[in-house]
């Protein structure tokens, strides 16, 4: 018997003998070897909105089974829509996903933030997580779509921990141009991100209390996974200047204002400069009127939360500014992004009910134009300077300072977060490219910053940050009580009949024989002037005439291609003419 053959004996012997001998003997294998490698833990962000944009900010974090929203703002429509009051988030992921949303947190007051909220919640009911003065402008908002004693609305705190599934949220406080804002620290088993929300570094705010710089820099020491920072300036070099500053401006611009009336155009939002407004005025032994009604929601909301503390006696109703002299009175009013249908313009095109503009008022524009509105602000300071009224506006004076962080204070967030992924946020792509090369400059490797676009999915673990899919996601628009009735071809139809009008071609048709017993006529709007084109309308008359007679077959009653035909000829005939396109609309009654 070989040795080989003699130790396998031994061992079969040992294995009928006793258990316990054979475990002793044979060695366990290492349990590494026995399991794969462990999954690194992910956690995946979608955008909503907030990118390549201005406005309608929105961010999903997801992990597992869990996901919670952060902020759900709008923006305002530009030019490019014309008749649109609103531009909010596409929410037809939340709606697909809803039993996984375990709540939303708002990280302030401003409407590129809660301006979409009202209309999430009357599709999905979920938990809304928000600081004192946020909850506050909220309830107002949810009271006029008649939500307010629909929704969980839980008030928070800077230092708050909230929980969220498997998410575990922290509040940092911030400064910014209103109180109350707030980033976030989200925890969970991925790692830890940062999300800055609005913000700026400000040693001197106005309501005393100075970015939580310090919260940041320990979480900087913990390791953050991923920050995503606020990058509406990053474009502009050095840092933001505190809103003290404007409060200095103002006490020199009031002074030099001496016996003129003093018009304060700025952002609704902005409580600071309200406050420093009506502190400087009370100095000046002015009264102070508000127009408005999201100022004047904002004064009332800001009053009552001690967010806003006015001297008794100083506010005045809009009303009585006929019972004061001019050098007794300060306006605040909106506007200051020359919106068409604010104040400010209404008084500078002399359109104003109740304000009349003269050469002895002084308008200050406190506020800076936000890209796109450059056109519309200048037309409102031409408009007033035509008055012979004195403009104030950003350029000229320290009126106005930012509530975002410029390219120092950038840097100094990344520098104590020091996270070893970057997503820059909450800009257009210019913004978004330049906050990503200031991320380089600060030893952030290219490979670990990624650009997003709005719809994207992006997943993150310790190995790698890449994008994973898409998720529904663009513009819904808001029209007066409609919400998403209005899409591209309502749009360009509107666009057309702005630009060369509408020309309606109507004819009675008797539905037996096809002959015309009334018209056709035709009616311009917007095209040309009937009375100076007869000739042109005639013509027109007698070609859609003609091919109703060619086109009508009795048989088959098809009115719909006599119509398409009547528009191919027509406009045809148009752009023959004139070089100009109207939109032809055929209406046939049939008797």
């Amino acid at each position: 018997m070989t040795n080989t053959n003699k130790v396998s004996q031994k061992n079969g012997e040992r294995k009928r003998n006793s258990k316990r001998r054979y475990y002793t003997y044979k060695k366990t294998p290492k349990k590494s070897a026995l399991q794969p490698p462990q999954e690194k833990e992910r956690v995946r962000i979608s955008f909503l909105g907030g990118i390549n944009e201005i406005g309608k900010n929105m961010t999903v974090y997801e992990y597992k089974n869990d996901m919670f929203i952060v902020d759900c703002g709008l923006a305002f429509p530009t030019a490019e829509l014309p008749g649109v009051d609103l531009v909010i988030p596409d929410f037809t992921y939340i709606k697909n996903c809803r039993e996984r949303i375990r709540g939303i947190i708002i990280t302030h007051g401003h409407e590129d933030h809660i301006g979409g909220l009202a209309y999430l919640l009357k599709q999905v009911n979920i938990p809304v997580y928000a600081t004192k003065l946020t909850i506050g402008l909220i309830k107002g908002k949810l009271e006029e779509h008649g939500l307010l004693g629909n929704v969980k609305l839980v008030e928070i705190k800077p230092r708050d921990n909230i929980t969220l599934g498997s998410f575990n949220i922290e509040l940092i406080h911030v400064n910014h141009s209103i109180p109350d804002a707030v980033g976030l620290a989200i925890r969970c088993p991925a790692g830890i991100i940062i999300q800055t929300g609005d913000f700026k570094i400000d040693t001197t705010p106005v309501d005393g209390d100075m970015i939580d710089l310090p919260r940041f820099a320990e979480y900087g020491k913990k390791g953050v996974l991923a920050l995503l920072s606020d990058s509406t300036n990053a474009e502009r070099p050095g840092y933001t200047m505190s809103e003290r500053n404007v409060g200095d401006s103002f006490e020199k611009l009031f002074a030099k204002a001496k016996h003129k009336r003093i018009i304060v155009a700025t952002f609704a939002s902005n409580i600071h400069r309200v406050q420093q407004i009506i502190d400087v005025a009370q100095t000046r032994g002015r009264k102070v009127a508000v127009i408005g009604r999201s100022l004047e929601n904002l004064v009332k909301v800001g009053e009552e939360l001690g967010y806003l503390i006015v001297p008794k006696n100083i506010l005045i109703p809009i009303d009585s500014i006929g019972s004061y002299a001019d050098d007794k009175l300060v306006i605040i009013t909106t506007g200051s992004q020359g919106e068409p249908m604010s104040a400010l313009t209404k008084m500078a095109f002399g359109d104003h009910r109740k304000v009349s503009i003269t050469p002895n008022d002084y308008v200050i524009i406190s506020a800076t134009p936000i890209p796109g509105n450059e056109k519309m602000v200048g037309n409102v300071v031409n408009a007033l300077m035509k008055r012979k009224v004195e403009v104030i506006y950003e350029k000229m004076y320290e009126v106005h300072v930012s509530g975002h962080a410029c390219q120092e204070d950038l840097k100094l967030m990344m520098g104590l977060v020091n996270p070893k992924y970057f997503i820059p946020v909450h800009g257009e792509q210019k913004h978004l490219v330049k906050h990503a090369g200031l991320a380089e400059t600060m030893g952030i490797p290219k490979d670990n910053i990624y650009i997003p676009d709005i719809a994207e999915t992006v997943e993150l673990t310790e190995d790698y940050i890449k994008k994973v899919g898409t998720v529904p996601a663009g513009d819904i628009y808001v029209d007066g009580l409609g919400v998403g009735d209005v899409g591209n071809i309502v749009l360009n139809d509107r666009k057309r009949l702005s630009q060369d009008g509408i020309i309606i071609v109507v004819a009675t048709i008797d539905s037996h024989d096809g002959y015309v017993v009334s018209g056709p006529d035709i009616v311009s709007r917007g095209f040309v002037y009937v009375k100076d084109n007869e000739e042109l309308m005639n013509a027109a008359r007698d070609l859609a005439c003609r091919v109703i007679d060619e086109q009508y077959d009795s048989r088959y009653n098809d009115w719909n291609s006599v119509k398409t035909k009547i528009r191919d000829e027509v406009s045809r005939l148009m752009y023959e003419k004139t070089k100009r396109s109207p939109m032809i609309l055929p209406i046939f009654m049939e008797i």
